[in-house]
């Protein structure tokens, strides 16, 4: 039996994976997963906000600034006052591949990213986590469900689930939306071997999860609840008024209100491209200094990749800094739970 860094079974899992089907419900999986199952049903009060600009957990000033453009934290708020905002420029794909590893990197050194989403069981997944670890660099859980793992050391197994998630989720815009209960173990085992090798790899659980292509929202992780309780998890594209319809915005808002009921979540999140309008990035900025704002980039786009390197980025902010991570505005939600840095 190999038990993980996280404590959970994955060879335990994997097995059950080719055990005929049974009229009985499938075993459960071990109290000492990685998740926290005794909280699986609780409700998280202390919640960063519930979609509401004046809402926020208290921020936590107890981290050291990193080198670059970062902001002086508030030591807290008062209950009756309103949050100091902030602006956390995260960078996707962290070891995808060396060129975006690399291509991140260029923008940590220049101070323009807070924060990185690593991708484990891909081709840069070890090297990445080193220099995170080295750097100091604030690095969470991109959790792939949908972009075929391409480390060697990855199992065959678990790349035949994951493109057996990835066929069902990509097959349609609103595949995500829709609950597949003969994918149900699949997904546990796929979700559950990420989180493994996330903390054999940075030696810690992720403090923070976000999806590639956004997809730890779809039905399968989120109904299931296989995102443990009280973690800070990505919520959906914030829009400007105009851009999407309002059916659509309010489709993301109650699925928003409803992830902030076990998670902690940022007051608003935007994709830094496009950058041809100057005004919608004015907007996105001036945001951040009354509201938690991250803003999603992904350097390996080259005009990205330029703006957040030549300089343009810190014009445009003015006065306003760049938070230097996700923890210094955010304390743990529990006090044993470990960290990636």
């Amino acid at each position: 039996m190999r038990r993980g860094t996280c404590g959970f079974d994955v060879d335990e899992l994997r097995s059950g994976l080719f055990e005929e089907p049974a009229t009985e419900k499938p075993p459960a999986l071990p109290v000492d997963s990685y998740w926290d199952w005794q909280d699986r049903d609780n409700v998280i009060p202390n919640r960063v906000t519930d979609l509401l600009p004046n809402e926020a957990l208290p921020l936590n000033s107890s981290a050291a600034p990193a080198p670059g453009r970062v902001a002086e934290q508030d030591q807290g708020r008062q209950d009756t006052e309103a949050h100091t905002g902030c602006l956390i420029i995260n960078a996707d794909d962290w070891g995808v591949n060396q060129e975006t590893t690399d291509r991140i990197i260029d923008c940590v050194q220049r101070g323009t990213i807070s924060a990185v989403s690593a991708m484990v069981f891909m081709d840069d997944s070890a090297r990445a986590a080193e220099t995170a670890l080295q750097l100091g660099v604030d690095a969470g859980l991109h959790l792939n469900l949908s972009t075929q793992f391409t480390s060697p050391a990855c199992p065959t197994l678990l790349k035949e689930h994951l493109g057996k998630i990835a066929s069902c989720l990509l097959r349609h815009p609103l595949s995500r939306v829709l609950y597949y209960p003969g994918l149900a173990r699949s997904f546990e085992y796929v979700v559950a071997s990420q989180f493994d090798e996330f903390c054999r790899l940075y030696g810690g659980n992720p403090e923070r999860i976000d999806g590639h292509h956004h997809l730890h929202l779809c039905a399968n992780v989120q109904r299931a609840r296989l995102l443990p309780a009280g973690t800070l998890v990505r919520r959906n594209f914030s829009f400007l008024p105009g851009e999407k319809s309002l059916v659509n915005r309010l489709y993301r808002k109650a699925v928003d209100r409803r992830l902030a009921r076990r998670h902690r979540v940022v007051d608003f999140l935007y994709n830094l491209a496009p950058l041809q309008s100057k005004d919608r990035l004015q907007r996105i900025f001036s945001s951040a200094r009354n509201s938690v704002v991250e803003v999603e980039t992904h350097p390996i786009n080259p005009e990205e990749h330029r703006f957040l390197t030549s300089g343009e980025m810190l014009h445009q902010l003015g006065d306003l800094a760049i938070s230097p991570n996700f923890a210094a505005h955010f304390a743990a939600p529990h006090a044993g739970l470990a960290t990636s840095r």
